[in-house]
């Protein structure tokens, strides 16, 4: 994929940077996490009944085990396809329980260390370097993110300003990107981020597809031109800036922020738990240690603050909120918190169809979509309900690929596929907020 510069003219001028992006070279052990994962399972699981459900929460609580899907133990009921990552030294307890209770269960991955040193989702320094510039068929740092936001706003101010909207709690700009041509002075926007949660690395490597696509298409694209020429665009690659840093150095499947807390040792929100809508009720733990902690208060962490507060300074012109995580391979709606019909649903439930079919058009992949509560399970203080409850009217969050084979450690070679065919579902989007629909 060719570097993202200005016309040829410029190219030789743009060689010493294309090199210095090539050149960056990440901490050599940070990826193998000094090997901490060793003999490490992922597990799925599905609770036959009731009292499977409960045994299964108990001992899960027991053995601290990390839950991929769903992400709380709250949220495992009969009939609940549950992805667990057991450390190494509870993995043989776990194995004899389910075979003693007789629970379903298939292991996922049979040693978590050996298919991060696989390469299955980590970068190597041989598939980073790209012959033409910037690769955005690999996962790239933090650091790499920021420098690439600040390349492009370099580059093609004519369609891109890059600003912040404040520091997160470690101290690092929240930095987002204006997308689209100025045209006139008022215009309707979309605002679009990834990486909420830590783990999810292919939600920031969508927001620099979307990105690199928007820019190289805009000349040759109808619709893409229609989109830039109508809408702005927010886009922000990565929201939970200190997590995301941390899973690359630290800890690959950290999820939350990485605040402080007064009185327990756990660090981190769940960045999607910390929205002031129906806060810290179904769905959320008041407990700083779980992966789901809605934290001590609504707002708490900067990060969410900070894009709250944006959001409702520019309320009257954002009309669209989308949020990328992964995974499950759903595009999910209003509401999170509870069982209910949103008032527009006829309109977003024909985005939502629409988008879910173009995707699905490219590689056959097929995506659920629905209200979130009844689709994935019912969540309190997240964003997307709190962005639809404050006046943005198509508000949706994406789970990317997959279903659970490679779960968080989506590979590499699969981040074309999956933006590519996402990029067709939000094109859809747009498209469609382009209309009469309300």
């Amino acid at each position: 994929m060719k570097f993202l510069g200005k016309p040829s003219s410029r190219r030789a001028a743009l060689l010493p940077l294309c090199l210095l992006f090539l050149e960056i070279l990440h901490p050599g052990h940070s990826h193998l996490y000094s090997s901490r994962y060793a003999g490490d399972k992922v597990i799925r699981l599905i609770p036959n009944t009731e009292e499977d459900a409960y045994a299964l929460k108990k001992i899960y609580q027991q053995l601290k085990v990390d839950l991929w899907q769903p992400s709380s133990i709250s949220q495992i009921s009969e009939g609940t396809v549950t992805d667990v990552h057991i450390p190494h030294n509870g993995s043989r307890a776990l194995l004899a329980f389910l075979q003693e209770t007789n629970i379903q269960y298939k292991i996922l991955m049979e040693d978590l260390q050996k298919v991060l040193e696989k390469g299955s989702s980590l970068p190597t320094q041989r598939s980073r370097r790209s012959v033409s510039g910037y690769n955005y068929e690999v996962y790239h740092s933090l650091e790499e993110i920021q420098n690439w936001m600040h390349h492009l706003n370099k580059t093609h101010s004519g369609l891109i300003h890059m600003f912040s909207i404040g520091k997160s709690y470690e101290g690092r700009s929240l930095f987002v990107l204006k997308l689209g041509r100025r045209s006139r002075a008022y215009k309707r926007a979309v605002w679009i981020d990834c990486g909420i949660h830590a783990r999810e690395w292919i939600g920031p490597a969508f927001c620099q597809w979307f990105v690199k696509e928007a820019l190289l298409t805009y000349r040759s694209d109808p619709t893409m031109r229609k989109m830039l020429n109508h809408l702005y665009f927010y886009i922000m690659p990565v929201f939970n800036v200190d997590g995301y840093h941390f899973s690359w150095t630290n800890d690959r499947f950290w999820r939350k922020t990485r605040s402080r807390n007064s009185r327990f040792r756990c660090r981190g929100v769940d960045a999607n738990r910390n929205w002031r809508v129906k806060w810290c009720d179904e769905g959320a733990s008041m407990h700083p240690c779980d992966d789901t902690y809605c934290g001590p208060f609504p707002e708490s962490e900067p990060e969410v603050k900070a894009v709250a507060n944006f959001l409702r300074k520019h309320k009257q012109h954002i009309r669209a909120y989308l949020s990328f995580h992964a995974y499950a391979q759903m595009l999910l709606y209003p509401y999170s918190y509870k069982y209910a019909t949103i008032p527009n649903f006829s309109c977003v439930e024909s985005a939502a169809y629409k988008a879910v079919n173009a995707l699905q058009s490219v590689y056959g992949v097929q995506y659920r979509y629905g209200p979130a509560s009844s689709t994935l399970y019912v969540s309190s203080g997240s964003s997307m309900d709190w962005a639809y409850k404050n006046g943005i009217p198509y508000t949706f969050a994406f789970e990317l690929r997959d279903t659970g084979h490679f779960g968080f450690l989506l590979p590499e070679m699969l981040i074309k596929p999956t933006c590519t065919e996402t990029m067709l579902a939000v094109k859809n989007i747009t498209m469609h907020l382009l209309k009469k629909c309300p």
